[in-house]
């Protein structure tokens, strides 16, 4: 799963690009996901077009496209879509490292804090309904001794 800033950034970069894939009246075939396969694995980003004749829009293609190979759908916009997914092939080559994970220890501590206080109001809400259980319990066997 990308961020909204790295699609951002991609959807800049997919301005500039040509239309390379273009999806007509067959629709969705094998043809047309292995060769979108490709270009992904030596582009890492492709803008693909569907014709009129296609009987569906692009965004149902580029769902159906980014499901059947694991990428993501970047953009949707009239009969055009961007889609992308990472080639490692494309990494090695070009010499870039996968980007390193930053921790945000503010965050961390924040997500530790939030997490910490869910439990204890979890535990807490736990042992009241235990204790309301054990309260029904005690007065039904107080009503039912006082009945006999």
């Amino acid at each position: 799963m990308i961020t909204s800033k790295q699609r951002a950034e991609l959807r800049a970069k997919a301005n500039e690009l040509e239309t390379t894939l273009t999806v007509g009246k067959e629709g969705v075939t094998d043809a047309l996901i292995d060769e979108l396969d490709r270009q992904l694995e030596a582009r890492e980003l492709v803008k693909g077009r569907v014709l009129e004749t296609a009987l569906m829009s692009a965004r149902e293609v580029s769902d159906l496209l980014c499901e059947a190979l694991h990428a993501e759908g970047i953009q949707c916009v009239g009969s055009r879509f961007v889609v992308w997914r990472r080639s490692e092939a494309l990494a090695k080559k070009t010499g870039t490292a996968k980007a390193k994970v930053r921790i945000n220890p503010v965050k961390a501590g924040t997500q530790k804090r939030r997490a910490a206080a869910k439990a204890a109001r979890e535990r807490k809400n736990e042992y009241f309904k235990q204790a309301a259980i054990e309260n029904a319990r005690q007065r039904r066997r107080a009503e039912r001794d006082g009945e006999e």
